[in-house]
């Protein structure tokens, strides 16, 4: 049986054994074997990069910024995801910089990994794996790279030597140009590569080998390298790299995007005066000919001004000579396109104007309006190596693809599909699941928020509306009346930025007001019997409302820096933790009034939650530690069997017990993962393995209606539910 990492459906295997650490006297947790796999969205972020392996059919590979890389699976129709192995520790290499693919060996396969360069983001690496991706070894690198920083659908900065695999080249954004001459196992500086600013960190934006420069078994002698700069973004080597030149007459005020190599071996060029995805005002397309020196302008559209935008994607079909297509980017007006040529760049066809959408693999992607964008954000463009009539390209949300490509060639349109089935790349920001109607709901990043009466179908009416939130910032139902739900977020124009349901989430009614100086977002709590609402807007003392958001009012007695939620029991008691001074409040009159009623708890970071059946019972995560309280607050006792922790939740009970099944994200006996623990945090057992800790794990919470169920958020693979195979 061949050994899988990183499968979107998984089985964890791990055995229910007690281990020690490495550490002296620490005990391991004990581990559950439980099936994992993705809550379906389809989609939801930025798709940076699309790649063809040219000699085998049917192998495509996508980056995304924060989401990791994935592999096609033709038989399934889905994306693989390749990098879940990744733990809390290298969660900054979840966003993938560059894939690198060896032309000759379809099953070499590199990935260029690091999300941030900020000063808090650590050291990148290069993943290289010999078996398409199923497992990998790792070079650590000594410079940062940023699959989430501006230029990420640039590319491919990492590249291998067609002519011989061993030999690759990587441009960095901070540390010049890098090679390898054993196949990623190890890497050293390019001394002789010219030392330039990095306009806005962007550095060596991307890197080509010329294969007609050598021979099989035989180092490339001609490269080709650009870089962020606005005079000269083009430089050349023809000595493998020893020493490097700009390319002559090359076009100045804007720098390559994209290249690649004509079936006549022409250079063709996608430029934009910006690294994108923002901020674009000016792009073309060119083509060199190394053998004359002679530039030419094969722009499809120019650039207005007041309508600026660049060229990202580019990809050539070596079939059929003369076929390309080229991405705008930033071009908000009329929208990005994909511009497609049979001739050379003599005559292009719109292929957004001749262009039908089909977005039911994405709902949402309609975004509240009767039909979906043809894209935007878009950095990467795929002609299928084995089918001409097949492209792909990549958005800020998703990937689309058509089979059709050839009727635009005769004037006629071409239907586009979601092509991102098991792709998900949403950063999750706050989960819920009521002990009625849809089991899950959903308060997630630049895509709002879900509900979803199944988890295996992306939503059919898309995200939650009316009304349409950018972000969904938190959600809440009343416990004893779970058919009343409230969320907040973050929305543009006069949209109000909460919301309320009285039918479990089928229909909204956004507040009439919001609290004086609201700017949205925030935290938001909804008593138990669904009369009270209290919000927390972002920086704001928490308001309270009795009339369903028809006004508002301060709770007396709090701070900005509370976030009050409601006792899950008592319908006139609210609690709220001052993360700056470790005090609780309570509330007994909905809100109104707050008063202290505990000290002396860590500050910091922290997660407040009231138990489900249990009037006064608190626990409390604060100074990466496990807090209780049956009290309501006015003591707390400290949880030892758990530390670092980072996340709670609840869900159903087990059998023949009462008290809820309680869950966690944090470290246990030095294992970092998600937990389990049916006697009120006495003992635990790990629910994810060691192959699978999805870089960031976030938001954790059970299912009230299904023993042993967990919902699990993640920063950048959507939200994952898992079951025990004990059940």
């Amino acid at each position: 049986m061949e050994r899988i990492i990183g499968m979107t459906l998984w089985v964890a295997t791990a055995a229910f054994l007690a281990l020690r650490s490495p550490v002296l006297g620490v005990q391991r947790p004990l581990a559950e074997t439980y099936h994992w796999e993705n809550v379906e969205i389809v989609g939801g972020g930025f798709v940076s990069g699309i790649l063809y392996h040219p000699r085998q059919k049917d192998l495509a590979y996508s980056r995304t910024d924060i989401g990791g890389a994935y592999r096609w699976d033709a038989r399934k129709e889905r994306w693989i995801p390749l990098v879940d192995f990744l733990q809390r520790p290298d969660w900054n290499l979840y966003g993938i910089e560059s894939i690198g693919l060896d032309p000759s060996d379809p099953a070499k396969l590199y990935l260029a990994c690091g999300t941030y360069t900020n000063e808090w983001g650590g050291y990148g690496a290069i993943l290289r794996s010999s078996d398409q991706g199923r497992t990998f070894q790792r070079a650590n690198m000594t410079f940062k790279m940023g699959g989430n920083m501006d230029g990420r659908s640039m590319g491919e900065r990492l590249t291998v030597d067609p002519n011989q695999g061993k030999i690759l080249l990587f441009g960095s954004r901070q540390g010049g140009l890098w090679r390898s001459t054993d196949g990623a196992a190890s890497w050293s500086p390019v001394i002789n590569f010219p030392k330039s600013k990095a306009q806005r960190g962007i550095g060596i934006g991307l890197v080509l080998f010329d294969p007609r420069s050598g021979e099989k078994g035989k180092s490339s002698k001609t490269i080709y390298a650009g870089i962020a700069s606005l005079t000269a973004g083009l430089y050349r080597s023809n000595d493998a790299g020893d020493s490097w030149m700009p390319v002559p007459g090359q076009p100045t005020g804007m720098f390559p995007h994209h290249a690649a190599f004509d079936s006549d071996g022409s250079l063709v060029l996608t430029y934009s005066n910006a690294p994108g995805p923002n901020g674009i005002s000016n792009g073309a397309v060119w083509r060199y000919d190394p053998k004359s020196s002679a530039w030419k302008d094969i722009t499809p559209i120019r650039p207005a001004v007041g309508s600026g935008f660049g060229y990202a994607g580019l990809s050539i079909d070596l079939k059929h000579p003369g076929t390309m297509v080229v991405t705008t980017l930033d071009r908000w007006n009329p929208g990005d396109d994909v511009f497609r040529t049979t001739d050379g760049g003599r005559q292009w066809n719109s292929m957004r104007t001749k262009a039908t959408m089909d977005s039911s693999g994405s709902p949402f992607l309609k975004w509240g309006q009767k039909a979906p964008k043809f894209g935007w954000w878009m950095g990467t463009v795929q002609i299928d190596p084995f089918r001409p009539g097949r492209i792909l390209f990549g958005t800020g949300a998703t990937i689309w693809g058509t089979d059709d490509a050839l009727k635009v060639d005769r004037g006629q349109s071409a239907n586009w599909t979601v092509r991102a089935q098991g792709l998900e790349e949403t950063a999750v920001i706050d989960l819920m699941s009521p002990p009625q109607g849809a089991h899950l709901f959903s308060a997630l990043g630049d895509v709002g928020g879900f509900k979803h009466d199944s988890l295996k179908i992306a939503p059919p009416e898309g995200m939650q509306s009316n009304p349409l939130f950018g972000n969904t910032d938190s959600i809440d139902f009343a416990e004893n009346v779970p058919s009343v739900l409230v969320r907040v977020g973050r929305a543009n124009g006069a949209i109000r930025r909460g919301a309320i349901s009285r039918d479990s989430g089928q229909s909204w009614m956004p507040f009439d007001r919001e609290p004086a100086g609201s700017r949205g977002s925030g935290h938001v709590a909804v008593s138990a019997d669904g009369k009270a609402i209290l919000w927390s807007p972002q920086g704001l003392d928490p308001s309270y409302t009795l009339d369903d958001g028809k006004s508002w009012n301060t709770c007396m007695g709090t701070t900005s820096s509370m976030e009050p939620i409601a006792d899950r029991v008592r319908p006139n008691v609210f609690y709220a933790f001052d993360n700056r001074t470790g005090e609780i409040a309570m509330s007994r009159d909905s809100g109104l009034h707050f008063e202290i009623v505990g000290r002396g708890l860590p500050t910091g970071e922290s997660l407040l939650k009231s138990v489900p059946g249990y009037a006064g019972e608190l626990w409390l995560t604060a100074g990466k530690k496990l807090f209780r309280s049956i009290d309501s607050g006015s003591s707390f006792t400290a949880i030892k069997t758990i530390e670092d922790l980072r996340s709670i939740g609840f869900g159903k009970a087990a059998s023949g017990r009462k008290y809820p099944t309680l869950f966690a994200v944090g470290k246990i006996g030095n294992v970092d993962g998600a937990f389990r623990s049916i006697d009120q945090g006495t003992t635990w057992v790990l629910v994810t393995d060691s192959q699978h800790g999805y870089g960031t794990m976030g938001k954790i919470i059970g299912d009230p209606r299904i023993f042993g169920r967990a919902y699990l958020g993640t920063n950048g693979r959507g939200v994952l539910y898992g079951d025990s195979l004990k059940r």
